[in-house]
C-alpha cells in the first residue's frame, strides 16, 4: 500500500508540474510582451545607427504595434460586454417566463375559486349547478348563466331545450332572414367557361377599375379557388393584393366583405363576434353576417382578411382552419352560442352555424418587421399566390360585370378535374422528386399538398395555362418554401443538385418558378 501511495504522489506531482509550467509559460509570455524597459534598451542600442528614414520607419512601426494592442484590447472588452449583455438577457427572459408561469398559476387558482363561489351561490338558490331547475309542468326555469336568461332576471321557460323568450340577441342576422323571405335570385350566366371568366375579369378590372393584372395571376387565383377555401395573396406593398379580391367582388356584383385584421386580435371573437352578458345581445360582425347570408344564396362570396398576418393567424382563425380541414362538408359547423332561444335566426341550428361551400377566405400578407411569419400549418391549408410586381398598363375592351352562380362555377371545376387530370408521366416525376427530396433534404410533400395539386393544376389548365406551369407553381409555393426552415447554409450543394435534377427530370426552362426560387435561396443563405 505504501508503494502505491508513493507512486501516486510522484505521479500527481509530475502532472501538476506540467500545469504549473503551462501557467508560468503563459505568465512569462505576457510579461515579455509588455516588457517596456527591455524594448527601450533595445531601441537605444540600435537607434544610434538610424538614418532619417530609419527613424521615421521606427516611429511608424511603434505606432502600428501600439494600435494593434489597443485594437485587440478593444475587441476583448467588446466581447466581454456582449457576453455580459447576453447573459443579462437570458436571465431576464428566464425571470419573465417564471413570472408568466406564476401569473398563470394565480389565474387558474382564481378561476377555480370563482367556480366554487358560483357553485355555492347556485346551491343557495336551490338550483342545480348546471343552472336548470325542473318545474312541476315539465318545463325548466333558468336563473342567469352564460348565454342563459335573455333578460338576466327572473325565470325563463325552456321547452324541448329551447328557451322561450321575446328578446332577440341576433338583430343583424334576423335582418338577413327578413331580407331573404322575399328574395329573388338574379339571372346567372351559365354559359361562360373558365377562360371566359379569366378574360372577362381581366378586361373588367382594366376598363372599369384601372387595375392591371397579368392573365397568369388571374388563372392562379381561379385555380386556387378550386383547390382550397383559403387563398393567401402575398408580396410587396402596392402590387394589388387587396384590390384583386375587392375588384373580383365588384365583377361578380357581390361586394367582397373586408375584415381589416388588427394587431390586438387574439381569438375568434374579433372575427365572428361574441355574446355580451350585460346587454344579452350577440355582437355580430360583418364576417358572421356574410357567412350566415351565404347559406341563403347561390352567389360566389368572398371574405377578405386584409393584412392577415399583422396578428397571429393561428389565434383568431384557428377554429376555421380546423373546420375547413374536415373531409365531410356537412360537418362544417361553427359553434356560435351554447344554447337556443326561440327568437334565434332561422339558419342557426342548435346554436351552430353551417359554413357554406360558396364562401372563400382571401388573406393578404406582407412580409416585414411589423408582421408575423405565416406558419406551415396555415400555408399547408392555403394556396399562396405571389404578387411581386406592379401590373403593366394595357388596353382592354370595355367589360361589364356578370352574375356568376356558385353551382355553375363548381360544375366548371368538376369538369376540369375530369377533363384535365395531371398526366401519369408527370405524376411519376413528382413521386420521384418527392423521394429525392426526402432522401437528400428530409422534407416530404404530404398527402394534403398532393391532393391540392390534383385540384389546382386541372383548373389552371382549363383556364388556359400549361400543366407543367401549374405543377411548377405549386412546387415552388408549397413545397420548396418549406426549405426556408432548414439550415440552408449547409445545404447549398444539395440545392444545386436539386436544380440539376429538376431540369433533367422535367426539362430545361420548364420549371422556371421552382428553379428561380431555389437559386434565390442559395444566394440568401
Amino acid at each position: 500500500m505504501n508503494g502505491f501511495l508513493k507512486w501516486f504522489f510522484v505521479f500527481i506531482s509530475e502532472m501538476l508540474k506540467g500545469f504549473g509550467m503551462i501557467f508560468r509559460g503563459i505568465g512569462n509570455g505576457i510579461v515579455q510582451i509588455f516588457n517596456i524597459k527591455n524594448y527601450i534598451n533595445i531601441f537605444k542600442s540600435y537607434s544610434t545607427d538610424f538614418s532619417v528614414v530609419s527613424w521615421i520607419l521606427a516611429i511608424l512601426s511603434i505606432v502600428i504595434v501600439i494600435a494593434i494592442y489597443v485594437l485587440v484590447a478593444f475587441i476583448i472588452v467588446l466581447l466581454i460586454r456582449k457576453y455580459v449583455r447576453f447573459r443579462h438577457s437570458i436571465v431576464s427572459n428566464e425571470d419573465l417566463l417564471e413570472e408568466i408561469s406564476s401569473l398563470q398559476r394565480q389565474v387558474l387558482k382564481m378561476t377555480k375559486e370563482k367556480d366554487e363561489i358560483m357553485a355555492m351561490k347556485v346551491a343557495q338558490m336551490g338550483l342545480p349547478v348546471s343552472g336548470g331547475l325542473s318545474l312541476a309542468d315539465g318545463t325548466m326555469a333558468y336563473q342567469g348563466g352564460e348565454g342563459g336568461a335573455p333578460s338576466g332576471e327572473g325565470e325563463v321557460n325552456v321547452e324541448d331545450g329551447v328557451i322561450q323568450t321575446g328578446d332577440r340577441r341576433f338583430s343583424r342576422l334576423i335582418e338577413v332572414d327578413s331580407f331573404y323571405r322575399n328574395y329573388t335570385p338574379p339571372e346567372y350566366d351559365n354559359e361562360i367557361d373558365l377562360p371566359g371568366i379569366c378574360e372577362a375579369y381581366r378586361n373588367f378590372a382594366c376598363s372599369r377599375m384601372h387595375l392591371y393584372y397579368d392573365i397568369k395571376t388571374i388563372r392562379l387565383f381561379i385555380a386556387g379557388m378550386a383547390s382550397t377555401k383559403l387563398i393567401i395573396l402575398q408580396g410587396i406593398s402596392g402590387t394589388g393584393k387587396t384590390s384583386l379580391p375587392y375588384s373580383f367582388g365588384k365583377f361578380l356584383q357581390n361586394d367582397t366583405t373586408i375584415a381589416s385584421v388588427q394587431p390586438s386580435w387574439r381569438d375568434r371573437t374579433e372575427l365572428f363576434g361574441y355574446f355580451n352578458e350585460f346587454t344579452k345581445n350577440f355582437n355580430e360582425t360583418e364576417v358572421l353576417k356574410r357567412i350566415y347570408s351565404s347559406n341563403y344564396n347561390n352567389d360566389v362570396n368572398l371574405i377578405l382578411l386584409d393584412e392577415m398576418n399583422i396578428a397571429r393567424i393561428e389565434y383568431y382563425f384557428a377554429e376555421m382552419l380546423s373546420i375547413l380541414e374536415m373531409p365531410n362538408a356537412d360537418e362544417w359547423e361553427l359553434d356560435i352560442v351554447p344554447n337556443v332561444w326561440s327568437t334565434d335566426p332561422v339558419k342557426l341550428d342548435r346554436g351552430k352555424l353551417v359554413i357554406p361551400q360558396n364562401v372563400w377566405y382571401i388573406g393578404t400578407a406582407n412580409n416585414d418587421d411589423s408582421t408575423y411569419a405565416i406558419s406551415d400549418k396555415v400555408y399547408d391549408r392555403a394556396q399562396p399566390i405571389n404578387l411581386d410586381a406592379k401590373g403593366i398598363a394595357f388596353d382592354a375592351p370595355d367589360q361589364g360585370p356578370l352574375n356568376l352562380g356558385y353551382d355553375h362555377l363548381q360544375a366548371l371545376f368538376d369538369e376540369a378535374f375530369e377533363k384535365y387530370p395531371i398526366s401519369q408521366e408527370n405524376l411519376r416525376k413528382i413521386q420521384q422528386l418527392d423521394l429525392w427530396v426526402i432522401e437528400k433534404l428530409r422534407v416530404a410533400f404530404g398527402n394534403r399538398i398532393l391532393k391540392q395539386m390534383g385540384l389546382f393544376v386541372p383548373v389552371y389548365v382549363a383556364c388556359g395555362g400549361d400543366e407543367l406551369d401549374g405543377i411548377d407553381y405549386v412546387l415552388a409555393t408549397k413545397i420548396f418554401r418549406k426549405f426556408e426552415s432548414l439550415n440552408l447554409a449547409m445545404l447549398r450543394e444539395e440545392l444545386r443538385e436539386l436544380v440539376v435534377y429538376i431540369n433533367k427530370s422535367f426539362g430545361k426552362n420548364k420549371m422556371n418558378e421552382s428553379v428561380a426560387y431555389l437559386e434565390r435561396l442559395q444566394k440568401l443563405f
